[in-house]
């Protein structure tokens, strides 16, 4: 018999998954999204080429790097700390798969809110208007959404150095960051990625990630900061608050909606790898 809890959570995925098969793309989004690919059609194949091949690997990088950080390893042992709670022989991250849905989606969403308090805090700096801070506001919103989701994958008992993990969880990052109307495939592409996986430590499927539609994503931060820039001199009391609000909501949208996807991802993958789907 499937318990309550999974029940529970398997409605909230199919509700939200029935919201993203259910997406239509406004108008604004269309011509937004048509300019784009006319944009990078006009850039040789050989130029995109070298240009997404470098943008992988810094995504690449930089998920190392915060492997290594010290940032991790006291999130590790926060992850783990609290998941004795529930357990108390919690010795090492894949212990945590032996605790329930629920209660890893509650240490999960512990993570997530912190995660999303971070990108609100950064953005509204950003929104100060600072050239420095404007400048270094794209590769801090990436990297604290790739952490994101190394979180919510360490919670859920999924060690991400290991290459096959690191591989998935850019993946998510990819899918949780392409636009809206596109995310049900990449979806399905995840899903039927981890369902026909027969190496657990080695990833063999397409190891690139970033095209012309993913794209849009950065490039929205791109006029993000543009907007910040024109209203940073409408002052309130010695504080641009507008440009504030439009760093500080942006940031903090782009995680809610990373760290959803994040999370819905690891449930299902974790009620498949118990056999409660």
């Amino acid at each position: 018999m499937v318990p309550l809890s999974t029940k529970r959570v398997l409605e909230n995925i199919e509700k939200w998954r029935k919201r993203q098969i259910s997406y239509e793309a406004n108008d604004f989004e269309m011509v937004y999204s048509d300019w784009v690919q006319d944009s990078f059609n006009q850039i040789s194949p050989e130029w995109q080429e070298k240009f997404f091949s470098k943008l992988d690997d810094w995504l690449f990088h930089t998920h190392a790097f915060l492997q290594g950080t010290n940032f991790q390893t006291d999130a590790r042992e926060r992850i783990l700390t609290v998941g004795r709670i529930f357990q108390e022989d919690m010795k090492q991250m894949e212990d945590m798969k032996k605790l329930t849905v629920d209660q890893l989606t509650y240490i999960a969403d512990q993570q997530t809110a912190r995660s999303r308090l971070y990108s609100f805090a950064q953005g509204g700096l950003t929104g100060t208007g600072g050239l420095v801070l404007l400048g270094v506001d794209f590769p801090l919103m990436m990297g604290m959404n790739l952490r994101t989701i190394q979180l919510v994958g360490l919670t859920f008992g999924y060690e991400m150095n290991h290459p096959y993990e690191m591989m998935i969880s850019l993946k998510v990052f990819h899918a949780a960051t392409l636009p809206k109307r596109m995310q049900a495939k990449a979806w399905d592409e995840l899903i039927e990625e981890i369902g026909t996986n027969s190496l657990p430590f080695i990833y063999e499927g397409d190891d690139r990630l970033t095209e012309s539609t993913w794209i849009e994503q950065p490039l929205k931060q791109v006029f993000k900061s543009l907007f910040i820039l024109m209203f940073r001199k409408k002052l309130f009391q010695g504080i641009p608050l507008v440009s504030v609000a439009i760093g500080a909501q942006s940031n903090y949208n782009l995680t809610k909606r990373v760290s959803e996807f994040a999370t819905k991802f690891y449930q299902y993958r974790h009620l498949m790898e118990k056999g409660e789907l």
